[in-house]
C-alpha cells in the first residue's frame, strides 16, 4: 500500500543564524487569531475589549511557563535536573499541554486579581479561544515531526519521512481536528445557552472533552516520557485524568446550579 510521506520542513524561513518556523507562526498567531475572537466575545457581552492587548501578553507568557515546566519536570526530569538551565532554553522545544493549560490558568487569576474581572467568566470565554490555540499547537507538531503515531497500516498512515520509513497514525492531525470538533460544539452552545450556564459549564466542560481526547489518543502516540509507570497508563494518560474527574465534577456542580435555579 501507498502512504502519504510528509517531508515538509519545520523552517519556513532561515537568514542567518535566525529562523522561521512553522511551529512558531501558528503557535503565535493562534492566539493573535483567539484575540479577535476574544474582541467578539467581549463586545456581544459589553465588557471593554481594551484589556484584551494586555489579557495577550498574560496568556502567552502563562502558557509558555507553565507548558515548558510541565514537559521537563513531568516528562524528562532527570535530565532537566540535572541541566537545569536548559529548562530555560524553549527554542530547543519541549512543551506539555497539561502545563500550559495550568499556565494560564494561573495568568487568568494574577490577570483578574489585577484588574478586577471576574476570574470564573474570564476563564469560561476563554475556553473558545483556546481550543483553537490547542489545535494549531497540534499542527505544529505536525510540521516539526514530533509527538509521532505509532505504526499502523491504515490507508489514511502517514510516514514522517524526517523520522524513519515507518507509516504511522497521523496523532497530531487526530487531535487537532478533535479540538476544532470541541471548538464548534463550543461556539453552538455558547449562543444557545443563558449566561449563567456558559460562565459555569464551560470551564469544566473543557477539561473534560479536551482532556478525554487526549487520554483516549494516547493509545495511538508512541512513548514520549523518558521513564514508565508501574501501571499500564502513559505519562500523558495520567496527567490527563485529574483533568477529565475535575471536569466531571465540575459539570455536574453547574448542572445542579442550573437546576435549583429554575426551581
Amino acid at each position: 500500500m501507498d502512504y502519504f510521506t510528509w517531508n515538509v520542513s519545520p523552517i519556513l524561513l532561515e537568514l542567518g543564524p535566525l529562523q522561521l518556523r512553522w511551529y512558531g507562526i501558528l503557535f503565535v498567531g493562534s492566539f493573535f487569531l483567539g484575540l479577535t475572537i476574544s474582541k467578539w466575545i467581549f463586545q456581544r457581552e459589553g465588557r471593554d475589549p481594551e484589556v484584551l492587548d494586555t489579557l495577550l501578553i498574560y496568556a502567552l507568557v502563562g502558557t509558555v511557563i507553565g507548558a515548558r515546566l510541565m514537559h521537563c519536570l513531568a516528562y524528562e526530569p532527570h535530565y532537566y535536573l540535572s541541566h537545569p538551565l536548559e529548562i530555560l532554553m524553549v527554542w530547543k522545544g519541549g512543551l506539555a499541554s497539561h502545563g500550559g493549560l495550568l499556565g494560564v490558568i494561573i495568568a487568568f487569576w494574577l490577570f483578574c486579581k489585577r484588574y478586577n474581572e471576574s476570574f470564573l467568566w474570564l476563564i469560561s470565554r476563554m475556553t473558545i479561544p483556546g481550543l483553537l490555540i490547542a489545535a494549531a499547537v497540534r499542527f505544529g507538531n505536525l510540521f516539526n515531526s514530533e509527538i509521532l503515531g505509532k505504526e499502523t497500516d491504515l490507508p489514511w498512515a502517514i510516514i514522517f519521512e524526517r523520522v524513519d520509513m515507518l507509516p504511522r497514525h497521523p496523532v497530531q492531525l487526530y487531535e487537532a481536528f478533535s479540538y476544532l470538533a470541541i471548538l464548534g460544539l463550543f461556539v453552538i452552545l455558547y449562543k444557545k445557552l443563558s449566561t449563567e450556564l456558559t460562565t459555569r459549564l464551560f470551564p469544566g466542560l473543557l477539561l473534560f472533552m479536551m482532556f478525554s481526547v487526549r487520554f483516549l489518543l494516547e493509545y495511538t502516540k508512541t512513548k514520549q516520557a523518558a521513564y514508565s509507570w508501574e501501571i499500564p497508563l502513559s505519562t500523558g494518560q495520567m496527567l490527563s485524568l485529574p483533568f477529565i474527574l475535575v471536569g466531571m465534577g465540575w459539570i455536574l456542580w453547574a448542572l445542579k446550579r442550573n437546576q435549583v435555579k429554575r426551581v
